[in-house]
């Protein structure tokens, strides 16, 4: 039969009968990533927070100020609220329990009713439908109108009505759930630390709400037997305090402005430190919107017009020298802001980009206004802040003339790739990835045992420098930083904004960071990623870092190898092949990448049939920025508490 005959064929075969309809929740299960972003951890823990975010709303209503979560022994997970419980009367429309609507039923919900609630994190009603559909086990009990109701489901589907089970002298909604094997194929395990801290970041966002986490899981069972409250009084005042704890301030005090403008509430706190580094982090409704939008515009540009403003009125700026920038006002700057929309309109890349363009001049009028009042009482503090806007202004034209050097390196502008570096021979960005190796003799067996055709390799000399404390024309005068530019092909400045990275031209879209698996390792893979955070963030937002994870152990018993990528796995092998006695057994442990041979590092690390990628995400920017400014920063304290905390084979000297 002919090409063309078949595609007759297969035309007049495409009837109605092709057409497949979803039922109820069956659209969720069939592609889940479509709703929870995706099926792997992220989108594990992102159904806690659906069902969290219900009773925020509730809190937010100003019915609720206590949210339990607890991660039961099974690892199904528990939240509790004191809200006012979901109703449970009979919906006429669908012919079913209010509760069984809410849990079954895709858009539906009390947040398209703005008598109910003025705004709302879970906008589109899928949220706590969503958490059903994927849950092998969901059962939600409320308390409400002096009694108790409860209702089970598996996979969305009810297994009974709605039935009153006693009495209660409170109000509130318990949803318990565990999530579907099925569905979360490679891990239905969570984590304590994930958890906590996006408990930790809606306390601060929600001051007066008591936000409870309790690991019930042992050690055996993979939990913490831990248990935390978060509770904030001060909002935003505490929080930027928090993230920006392990810098030196340079004023003690927090602006603080707390507003309403046309009907939105507005919320900002920012603080000024001693670094060259702007971090702000932005929230509508809760939501952190990490690409920002229109209300981190509006903060912009009330910043620059209300601090230009009172300089040159009080003629600060004279001694300049240099012409000073919207980004010059705001190094240094650490800012949260959040206001609450009652309808957000989001766009992007993530959907966590706000689009509402009334909002721009809300808050630029809030901040203006806010900000032009602080200046005019703390003068003392003003002159500081202008101060180290004119020492911003020359470090940036100095940082400029540095920046063109990598320019002038570029492979754009005809200046070559960096001698080190072991090119790929596919010019595909699609598929092609470059390793940075730690030292010579790692990136000797990593150029022998890679595929030439996409993978390249860039050895880099030692630890690189720690931009966290670096001034920015330092960071492009050292020559590692500026090979990472040259070989990625990236280049910086655009018409909108100099200090914006270009990545069209990025000629990798795999960044793997590989380093030996010590203490040695992790501190150099450490700062390398603080590099991207700080200077190529936008590397990180489009998922294109990653970081190799090469075995510690090589284990032999007779005729029987396996790589050991932990300590847990090497004792497996030993219980298994030993009888969990060593003797009989050869143990090679690997302290450097160096130690194996091209094909061994080919076969572990840098195979795709093989190896394990983890894939770098900023799912909480502002617990990032914190824990990168804690580690790399000068505060010494808080960082031997988080080693201490944290590492597995760390000696801390005491």
């Amino acid at each position: 039969m002919s090409d063309e005959l078949k595609n007759e064929t297969n035309r007049a075969d495409y009837t109605a009968q092709n057409i497949t309809v979803l039922k109820g929740l069956e659209a969720v299960r069939e592609r889940p990533a479509m709703y929870i972003g995706d099926v792997g951890e992220r989108g594990l823990h992102h159904l806690v927070y659906e069902v969290v975010d219900n009773s925020i709303d509730e809190a937010l209503a100003g019915y609720c100020n206590e949210i339990k979560v607890t991660i039961n022994h099974d690892n199904s997970i528990a939240v509790e609220d004191n809200g006012r419980g979901i109703p449970v009367d009979f919906h006429e429309e669908e012919g079913k329990s209010a509760l069984e609507v809410v849990l079954t039923v895709l858009h539906a919900g009390g947040k398209f009713n703005k008598d109910n609630y003025k705004v709302s994190g879970g906008l589109h009603g899928v949220g706590v439908s969503c958490v059903n559909a994927l849950s092998e086990l969901l059962k939600a009990e409320v308390h409400r109108n002096g009694k108790t109701y409860v209702q089970e489901y598996s996979r969305g589907i009810p297994l009974y009505d709605v039935k009153e089970v006693g009495k209660s002298d409170h109000t509130g909604t318990i949803i318990t759930f565990l999530p579907d094997k099925e569905i979360f194929k490679l891990d239905t395990h969570y984590k304590y630390n994930i958890l906590a801290k996006r408990l930790r970041e809606l306390a601060f966002l929600n001051k007066g709400v008591n936000l409870t986490i309790n690991d019930l899981r042992t050690e055996e069972e993979g939990g913490t037997q831990k248990s935390e409250t978060f509770y904030s009084e001060e909002g935003l005042n505490e929080f930027v305090r928090y993230i920006d704890s392990t810098r030196t301030p340079l004023i003690e005090n927090v602006i603080y402005i707390n507003t309403e403008k046309y009907g939105v509430p507005v919320e900002i706190a920012m603080k000024y430190n001693t670094s060259s580094n702007e971090n702000i982090h932005s929230y509508v409704n809760n939501i952190n919107t990490i690409e920002g939008g229109t209300h981190v515009t509006g903060f912009r540009i009330a910043l620059t017009n209300t601090l230009k403003k009172y300089a040159d009125d009080k003629k600060l700026l004279e001694k300049a020298k240099v012409e000073v920038s919207g980004d010059d006002f705001r190094e240094g700057l650490t800012a949260i802001i959040s206001v609450k929309v009652a309808e957000p309109q989001f766009e992007g890349q993530t959907k966590t980009k706000l689009g509402n363009d009334d909002i721009r001049g809300v808050v630029t009028r809030a901040v203006g206004d806010a900000l032009s009042t602080f200046l005019e009482e703390h003068p003392k503090e003003a002159k500081i802040i202008v101060e180290k806007v004119v020492l911003a202004a020359q470090a940036r034209v100095a940082a400029a003339n540095a920046r063109q050097k990598v320019l002038r390196k570029s492979p754009l502008s005809g200046g070559g790739l960096p001698g080190k570096l072991a090119d790929c021979s596919s010019k595909d960005a699609a598929i092609c990835e470059l390793f940075l190796v730690e030292g010579d003799s790692a990136g000797g067996s990593a150029k022998q045992g890679r595929d030439r055709i996409f993978q390249a390799i860039l050895p880099l000399r030692g630890k690189i420098l720690n931009v966290e404390k670096a001034l920015q024309h330092k960071a492009f005068e050292s020559e590692e930083i500026r090979n990472i530019y040259t070989a990625l092909g990236v280049s910086i400045g655009t018409a909108e904004d100099p200090r914006a990275l270009n990545i069209e031209k990025l000629r990798y879209h795999k960044v793997v960071i590989m380093t030996d698996a010590d203490v040695d390792g992790s501190h150099i893979a450490t700062l390398i990623l603080t590099f991207f955070f700080r200077y190529m963030k936008e590397l990180i937002e489009n998922g294109y870092i990653y970081i190799a994870t090469p075995p510690l152990y090589l284990c032999k018993k007779g005729k029987v190898a396996e790589y050991c990528w932990n300590e847990e796995q090497r004792l497996r092998f030993i219980e298994r092949y030993g009888d969990g006695k060593e003797s009989g057994i050869t143990q090679q442990r690997y302290k450097g990448l160096g130690e194996m041979n091209p094909e061994q590092l080919w076969e572990t690390t840098m195979n795709p049939e093989n190896r394990t990628l983890r894939q770098i995400a900023i799912d909480n920017a502002a617990a990032a920025d914190q824990v990168f400014s804690m580690l790399m920063g000068d505060e010494v304290a808080p960082r031997r508490e988080f080693i201490e905390q944290n590492a597995t084979y760390a000696n801390i000297d005491t």
